[in-house]
């Protein structure tokens, strides 16, 4: 069984910063992707930034240069350096990683954390 688990959320005042860590455990063969996704209270899932097995990345536009994701490949985590945050920016960040196990290639989720951008 895989795991992934998001720490590092909380709040922050506008212009803070904050790094997310994803750690993915478990009957683990090979990670390809992994991505940090958002939702805001009534708002859909949204794709905030992804980064490839071989460390190609892409975020969304309103990122505008102000997040960073990253990995470690030997610890199976993954990281979202956040920084100049909004309160726009307040959602519950969602973890995600395309993992390969000896039975199947799948999807999986961790189970968010709050990031709240407030004075």
């Amino acid at each position: 069984q895989v795991q992934l688990v998001e720490s590092g959320g909380g709040l922050v005042q506008p212009g803070g910063s904050l790094t997310l860590s994803c750690a993915a455990s478990g009957s683990i063969n090979n990670i390809y992707s992994m991505s940090w996704h958002r939702q805001a209270p009534g708002k859909q899932r949204e794709l905030v930034a992804r980064i490839s097995s071989g460390g190609a990345t892409n975020y969304a536009d309103f990122v505008e240069g102000r997040f960073t994701i990253s990995r470690d490949n030997v610890q199976n985590t993954a990281y979202l350096q956040m920084n100049s945050l909004v309160p726009e920016d307040t959602a519950v960040y969602y973890c995600n990683a395309l993992i390969h196990t000896y039975l199947l290639t799948t999807t999986y989720w961790g189970q968010g954390t709050q990031v709240t951008v407030s004075s």
